[in-house]
């Protein structure tokens, strides 16, 4: 059956390591696109070696990497050694896009700043991915994912006015930094059809957190407003964050008046409705520690699940605190094929299972279909080809 997916027929030159980059590349891939890791000789993508199991470290073929980069080829390229750079150049007069995510300047100062890349393909799509982008003075500052939460400002508002600041648990500004690369890769894609030219995309990833971060930084530059760490409470409503179930926590967000007031009559407990410091969004944001007193002392007569069925069934934005292993075992998830089970690399005894990017395309979720690839798995495909001109 044709790939029929929207990016098919599209090539990504990856040059990326680590998260950023090849999580870019893994949602370009589920969206049809034909992704070449482009690796260093014998060692690969740093995260070959990354994750909980040291076997598999070992092998090069760590969780980290296995998570990022199904569905792609990988071939062995040393950009410093003549040989390897044809076999490049031979890829890039074909490739829609070259993705890499080293620090600034490093590709132009081997050999592949933009102008040349645009006179070898003048159809291609550069994408850059850096912590700080390509140009400002912290342009050739080292960054991984905490050193950019810390400087956007997302650790000082994670956490307690106790705990502030903390590391979200997740490598959020990696994820946002790859996810706004992949939408600006596309949209430039549409933009090529209509232009027949190629751009140059640079992505800061210190910019993009600190967009991501939506009323914490628009609070501030449009009110003056600076935002504090509330742990897990919503600064914008009231009864809006992590309350007591009689058997663990549970999230409700009763942001509008009229789920207030259902919220208050299914928890038994109308008369906060005519409670004149509850009266509305801006008194119950001022008292939300008595709102909060009131509506935990109700909830815990009854199970977290007992109290999220009830509430969302009657509009009430409502559901329990799971683990990461609850969460994807969810009957939501796995209805909509969220989840992929593929061979393990070189291990057919074993499964591997790999995320989607929450996208049905005609209903069908977007899926890899091979596994991750062995370092240099390519090779014979790529490094033989006959040289083409542009």
């Amino acid at each position: 059956m044709a790939d029929d997916r929207p990016l098919s027929g599209v090539r990504v030159l990856d040059l990326t390591n680590v998260l950023a980059g090849p999580y870019c590349s893994y949602h370009l891939m589920l969206l049809g696109a034909e992704v070449i890791k482009v690796e260093r000789p014998g060692d690969g993508d740093l995260a070959r070696t990354l994750g909980p199991e040291p076997a598999l470290n070992r092998a090069g073929v760590g969780a980290s990497f296995l998570a990022q980069n199904a569905g792609k080829k990988s071939v062995e390229l040393d950009l410093k050694d003549p040989d390897d750079r044809a076999v490049f150049e031979n890829l890039l007069h074909d490739a829609d896009v070259l993705l890499e995510n080293f620090r600034a300047g490093v590709l132009g100062r081997i050999g592949y700043p933009w102008p040349t890349l645009h006179r070898l393909n003048p159809r291609l799509i550069y994408c850059a991915i850096s912590g700080f982008g390509q140009t400002g003075p912290m342009r050739h500052a080292p960054a991984y994912d905490q050193v950019i939460q810390g400087l956007s400002g997302m650790m000082a508002i994670t956490g307690t006015p106790d705990t502030a600041p903390q590391r979200v648990g997740f490598p959020a500004c990696d994820t946002i930094g790859g996810l706004t690369a992949a939408m600006a890769i596309a949209a430039a894609l549409a933009g090529r059809a209509r232009t027949g030219t190629g751009v140059h995309l640079d992505v800061s990833m210190l910019e993009t957190s600190l967009s991501a971060m939506g009323w914490a930084v628009s609070n501030y530059l449009v009110s003056g407003v600076p935002p504090e760490p509330m742990g897990d409470q919503n600064a914008t409503a009231a009864p809006s964050g992590t309350f007591h179930a009689a058997d663990g926590p549970l999230n409700i967000a009763a942001n509008r008046q009229e789920q207030f007031e259902t919220l208050c009559r299914l928890v038994g407990r109308p008369g906060l409705i005519t409670d004149p410091r509850f009266a509305d969004r801006e008194a119950r944001k001022q008292h939300r520690a008595e709102l909060n007193t009131a509506l935990n002392a109700a909830l815990r007569d009854r199970p977290a699940l007992d109290w999220e069925q009830l509430l969302s069934g009657a509009g009430v934005p409502a559901a329990r605190i799971l683990t990461v292993e609850q969460a994807v075992e969810l009957d939501q998830v796995t209805e909509r094929g969220f989840v992929t089970d593929l061979p393990f690399p070189d291990d057919p005894a074993r499964t591997l299972r790999v995320t989607g990017n929450g996208v049905l395309v005609d209903g069908r979720p977007l899926r890899p279909t091979t596994p991750p690839p062995t370092l240099g798995e390519h090779n014979n495909d790529f490094k033989s080809s006959e040289v083409r001109s542009p």
